[in-house]
């Protein structure tokens, strides 16, 4: 059984920052691409960013670059969102994603598997 654990998520100021993790198991972790996507209250879920199998590539959301950072560790079966500079406009829930292909994509219909989520809250 494929299982995604995301964590991190929190209240914080305007401008602060938050690391989100999601912890795979159930598989060969380094055989996916993992993407993180968010949903707001009323709004359709979005794609943030996408991380490659080896992590050599990576991929983000206009709204999000220069402030969002993705990452992975297969060693330890994680990708880490690194996220700085937040704006009240990234209030959302935020879920992480496995994807079984060398294809990097931001479309959640084509992903395999799917986390929790975790809230992120940014008060003005």
């Amino acid at each position: 059984q494929v299982q995604l654990v995301t964590s991190g998520g929190g209240l914080v100021q305007a401008g602060g920052s938050l690391r989100l993790s999601c912890v795979v198991s159930g598989y060969s972790f380094n055989n996916y691409a993992v993407g993180w996507f968010r949903q707001a209250p009323g709004k359709e879920r979005e794609f943030v960013a996408v991380i490659s199998r080896s992590g050599g590539t990576t991929d983000y959301a206009d709204s999000v670059k220069d402030r969002f950072t993705i990452s992975r560790d297969n060693a330890k079966n994680t990708v880490l969102l690194q996220m700085s500079g937040l704006k009240p406009e990234d209030t959302a829930v935020y879920y992480c994603a496995a994807r079984g292909s060398l294809v990097l994509t931001g479309i959640d219909t084509q992903y395999d598997y799917w986390g929790q989520g975790t809230q992120v809250t940014v008060s003005s």
